[in-house]
C-alpha cells in the first residue's frame, strides 16, 4: 500500500485548557448528537453551490459537533482512524496555551506515525527563538497559528514576529484559513472568528515573501478567496482539509500540483471523506494522486 500523509490533524482537546489531559484516555466515544458535519462529509463536503447557507443555518448544531468531536482527540482514536484508511503519517497540530509542543511530542513518541509541529503561546514570547530552536531539534516539523481561537489578528505584532522567529529554520508554518465558530452562548468570547479572513491571511503571506506558508482548509468555506487573493503566491502551499472534489481540482489548477497536500482535519474533519475527495479531484491519475497524498508533504517536512 502506498504511504499516505495527512497534513492536517489534531490530538488534544484544542478548545479547552488543559486540552492535552484528553490524549492518553481510552475508550472515548462521540456523543449521539445531531451531527450535520457527517452529513456533509457524505457528500465529500460539497454544498452545491450553496456558499456558506449552509453553515450559517446550522450554525449551532455544527458548533456542538465541533465540540464533541474535539473531545474524542485522543491517541488511540487517532491511530484507530489511521489504521481503518491507511494513513501512514499524521501531522498533529498543538494549539497553546490548550495543547502544547509537549503534549503532540509525548504523543508521537508513543506512536511515531504522528509528527509534531510547534505552536506559539501568545503570552509568553520571551524565549520564541530558543524554544522553537530547542522543538526542532525535538522533531517539530512545522508551526501552527490559529488566530481565531488565539484571538490573535494576522496582522498583529506578535503574529508577525512569531513568523519571523520560525521561517529561518526553512519549514512549514500552517495558519487556520476562514471564518468559523467554535463556541456558543457565553463562551463565544473564547475566539474571534473575524480573524480568519483571508484578505488579512494576505496581509500576512505578502510580508514575509521567505516563509513556507500552509493555508490550513484551503480557506474552508472561503476557498474562493484564497484563490483570488493568494493564488499568485509561489511560496504558499494549501491542505484540503474539509473541501470537496471539485473545488480540490480548482487548488491544484491555481497552486499546481506540487502546493496540494492531502489534509482532514481529523477529529473536526473525516478522514475517510478527505481521502476519497482527493481520489475524486484526481480522476485516476495515479502519478498526481501519490503527490498530493505523499509527496508534497514528505518534501515540505523533510521527511525524505
Amino acid at each position: 500500500m502506498p504511504p499516505i500523509i495527512d497534513a492536517h490533524s489534531h490530538v488534544g482537546d484544542i478548545l479547552y485548557p488543559d486540552g492535552g489531559r484528553i490524549i492518553e484516555h481510552k475508550g472515548i466515544r462521540k456523543k449521539l448528537i445531531f451531527d450535520p458535519i457527517s452529513i456533509w462529509q457524505m457528500s465529500l463536503n460539497r454544498n452545491y453551490g450553496m456558499g456558506t447557507l449552509p453553515y450559517r443555518l446550522f450554525l449551532r448544531w455544527i458548533i456542538r459537533a465541533e465540540q464533541e468531536r474535539n473531545f474524542t482527540a485522543t491517541r488511540e482514536n487517532a491511530r484507530k482512524s489511521m489504521n481503518a484508511t491507511g494513513i501512514t503519517s499524521s501531522v498533529c497540530l498543538p494549539l497553546p496555551p490548550h495543547v502544547s509542543f509537549s503534549d503532540v511530542k509525548q504523543a508521537s513518541e508513543k506512536d511515531p506515525g504522528l509528527i509534531p509541529f510547534t505552536g506559539v503561546d501568545f503570552t509568553h514570547m520571551e524565549q520564541l527563538e530558543i524554544q522553537f530552536a530547542e522543538e526542532i531539534k525535538q522533531g517539530a516539523k512545522g508551526l501552527k497559528l490559529h488566530p481565531i481561537i488565539q484571538k490573535v489578528p494576522f496582522t498583529d505584532e506578535r503574529m508577525l514576529r512569531a513568523v519571523r522567529s520560525f521561517m529561518r529554520f526553512d519549514l512549514p508554518i500552517l495558519f487556520h484559513a476562514g471564518i468559523s465558530n467554535y463556541y456558543t452562548g457565553k463562551e463565544k468570547k473564547h475566539n474571534i472568528p473575524e480573524y480568519g479572513t483571508i484578505k488579512e491571511a494576505r496581509a500576512l503571506v505578502s510580508a514575509y515573501p521567505g516563509a513556507k506558508f500552509i493555508v490550513g482548509h484551503a480557506g474552508m468555506y472561503d476557498v474562493k478567496e484564497v484563490i483570488r487573493l493568494l493564488g499568485g503566491y509561489n511560496h504558499i502551499w494549501v491542505d484540503t482539509s474539509l473541501q470537496s472534489p471539485e473545488s480540490i481540482r480548482d487548488l491544484i489548477d491555481v497552486f499546481g500540483e506540487d502546493k496540494v497536500l492531502f489534509g482532514s482535519d481529523w477529529p473536526f474533519g473525516s478522514r475517510q471523506a478527505g481521502l476519497k475527495a482527493v481520489k475524486v479531484a484526481c480522476s485516476c491519475n495515479p502519478k498526481l494522486e501519490r503527490k498530493i497524498l505523499y509527496e508534497n508533504a514528505a518534501q515540505l517536512l523533510k521527511l525524505h
